[in-house]
């Protein structure tokens, strides 16, 4: 990456920019040569393993929220990137789907707020999945039916993020999902940070063209806590540079269940986006489990076995999509919001 960064990047230039576009560029095609790739085993002296400590969470604990013992984790890190964690899709099989349909069927629900509440009645859009099922469930034409769920952009959840202001605030919030609260508290806890408490989610929809421009996730009023994100779908190349634009960032794939953690010297690195691409044809598999559901899944398991009627939606949807969640703790233990928010969040580019 350091390579590419250097062929496109002249002194004194925004080093992230001038990749983020390359990655961008729909014609001529950029050489993805360069991108890291967790899941294809090859050895890289970029990528460094991270030991987990299998004991932090029981087998019974990850499997509750439907994942594989911590000690079949497999789990990286990057060099010049301490307190970075990527995890390969560490879920049981079977059990992404019920993440994927909690994403597009029940988290839109309200009072959990989305992109299309800045133009449309809180009567519209009161049951989002509801007004797009009779759209995604026919068979697959040329063109894609213009449902609501393929107009979501957006979703907050816990303390909503306000992106005018770029702060949250006590007097904006709605309980967080208990599953969604569950599982972040196991992945953070088996990866050394106990005590986690998800209190705000960003949850991102991606169309097959869309981006994620370059920025710096600081808005929350504590940043020893890590920011936890998890991806379902179709697969990104994901940007992850330094504390100045300046930095030229590196590029890798992330692709349907692998999760990223962002802490201590990453926590506050900018990140971006900037293109969905295909997922590979040895992970389409997503696609497959919704008819192998319940082989994994415990009775006291929050998750639950999705129905063909939902995971006939949820595929549809996914084969040209992608779902990110990304949940943060915003206060430390025992902390408040100020009664005037300040402005935080550095961005220059919303999804599009």
């Amino acid at each position: 990456m350091a390579k590419m960064a250097a062929s496109v990047v002249q002194s004194g230039e925004d080093a992230f920019r001038k990749v983020f576009k390359l990655y961008k560029r729909r014609n001529p095609l950029p050489d993805f040569s360069d991108v890291i790739d967790f899941s294809k085993n090859a050895p890289s002296e970029k990528i460094v393993p991270v030991k987990l400590d299998p004991s932090a969470l029981s087998d019974k604990d990850a499997a509750k929220v439907g994942l594989l013992p911590v000690r079949n984790w497999r789990a990286c890190s990057l060099q010049s990137y301490p307190g970075f964690i990527f995890i390969r899709n560490p879920f049981l099989s079977g059990t992404q789907p019920f993440w994927v349909k909690q994403c597009l069927k029940t988290y839109t629900q309200k009072p959990n707020v989305c992109n299309l509440d800045l133009y449309m009645s809180p009567t519209d859009t009161q049951d989002i999945w509801g007004s797009s099922v009779h759209g995604l469930s026919g068979p697959a034409g040329k063109t894609e039916p213009k449902t609501l769920l393929k107009q979501l952009r957006w979703v907050t959840l816990g303390y909503h993020y306000n992106w005018d202001t770029k702060t949250y605030s006590a007097n904006h919030y709605t309980p967080f999902p208990a599953d969604l609260h569950l599982l972040s508290y196991q992945v953070t806890t088996a990866c050394g940070f106990p005590g986690f408490n998800a209190e705000a989610g960003i949850l991102n929809y991606y169309k097959s063209d869309s981006s994620l421009g370059i920025h710096v996730d600081e808005s929350e009023l504590d940043h020893s806590c890590p920011l936890l994100s998890l991806s379902f779908g179709q697969s990104a190349i994901f940007l992850l540079g330094g504390t100045h634009r300046q930095d030229p960032p590196t590029a890798m794939y992330i692709h349907s269940g692998d999760m990223m953690l962002l802490s201590g010297q990453s926590r506050l690195l900018y990140h971006a986006v900037p293109r969905i691409v295909p997922a590979p044809h040895e992970l389409t598999a997503l696609a497959m489990e919704g008819a192998d559901q319940g082989s994994s899944l415990q009775d006291n398991s929050v998750v639950e076995r999705v129905s063909e009627e939902d995971w006939a939606v949820c595929s549809r949807y996914i084969k040209s999509s992608r779902v990110n969640v990304t949940i943060r703790q915003v206060l430390a233990p025992g902390q408040s919001f100020p009664e005037t928010p300040s402005l935080h969040q550095k961005t220059d580019s919303s999804q599009t």
